[in-house]
């Protein structure tokens, strides 16, 4: 996902996004744990969204967006 993307996304897109987020890195975390998870970088990709959309959600929240 790329930051464009996100900044284009309203305040109720960018909490469903988040949320949609952190239920896949609960699930890859499960899947890590169990040793079934295949592609190890997707737990790094999920963990780099989640931080961008947190970040340009409270950069959009500053402007009074």
């Amino acid at each position: 996902m790329k930051a464009e993307d996100v900044k284009a996304m309203s305040a109720d897109q960018l909490a469903d996004e988040l949320a949609k987020l952190k239920k896949e890195q609960f699930n890859l975390r499960f899947q890590k744990a169990t040793g079934q998870l295949e592609k190890t970088s997707r737990v790094r990709e999920v963990r780099r969204d989640i931080a961008r959309i947190k970040t340009i959600a409270a950069q959009s929240a500053a402007k009074g967006k």
